[in-house]
């Protein structure tokens, strides 16, 4: 291996071991967390014992051809990653809406101790600004309880854009029950209903720009006729590892068949 080489792979490690070790002090424990910070430490290893790793491999050459094939899906692996992610930038939903829309949908990201996630925060604040464009339209809040939580996700949100963007109660509907996308996706439809919102409107949909192609695919499957997806910009210290982990949830709901 190349000295140039070796400094890289120095480099890409320990980002990716001081990345995993800052979030896991956040309690981002998720694959797109963990599975960084177990590369990081593998390829760590492997540059530290690399002369002994070639030894080893040398006396054994059934494991150095599962070594080379190891190696050479990873690269691939590595590839598809890249495709992904460029996939998902070019294809990633507006963060603006001009067209009226008969409710706004926020998907449910999480929290913690009783405030929304970055993550969510940023959703909340992107719907925050099209609700002040449309001050008319409903917004239906969906999310129910986080593992460890008291509250659910509808009621910290509705908290979040009463108190930061005085946005009146009365214009929240509250979904508490779903755990998913596509639960959020069907148990609003439910609460649309009620206030004689049908499927056939324009609807605004609003989640983390990684996720708006899923829970497009998702909506259309449940039966949106007309959604809108607006996107919140995740922010930039977990971005790649979000992104990573929607890698994962893409591959595991086209398997699933949920959109």
């Amino acid at each position: 291996m190349s000295k140039r080489i070796s400094v890289l792979l120095w480099i890409l490690s320990l980002i990716f071991i001081v990345d995993g070790i800052y979030l896991f002090s956040l309690g981002k424990l998720h694959l797109g967390t963990i599975l960084p910070f177990l590369i990081g430490i593998t390829v760590g290893f492997y540059l530290i014992f690399q002369a002994k790793v070639h030894h080893f491999l040398k006396q054994k050459p059934k494991i150095f051809a599962i070594w080379k094939i190891g190696i050479t899906a990873g690269i691939i692996w590595f590839i598809s990653i890249v495709v992904f992610f460029s996939y998902l930038k070019i294809n990633i939903s507006p963060n603006s809406i001009q067209t009226p829309v008969s409710a706004i949908i926020v998907l449910g990201s999480g929290t913690e101790q009783g405030k929304p996630s970055p993550v969510l925060q940023a959703r909340l604040d992107a719907a925050a600004m099209l609700a002040k464009q449309q001050p008319q339209t409903l917004m239906v809040l969906s999310g129910g309880i986080d593992y460890g939580q008291v509250l659910s996700e509808a009621q910290v949100m509705a908290n979040y854009l009463n108190t930061e963007y005085q946005i009146s109660l009365n214009r929240m509907i509250l979904e508490k029950e779903s755990t998913s996308t596509e639960l959020n996706l069907i148990n609003s439809q439910k609460r649309l209903n009620e206030h004689e919102i049908s499927l056939q409107h324009p609807i605004a949909i609003v989640t983390s720009d990684f996720h708006t192609i899923r829970a497009s695919k998702i909506a259309k499957k449940v039966g949106y006729q007309n959604p809108y997806m607006l996107s919140a910009t995740t922010p930039f210290n977990i971005r790649y590892n979000s992104w990573l982990r929607e890698y994962f949830a893409f591959l595991s709901g086209w398997i699933l068949n949920e959109y």
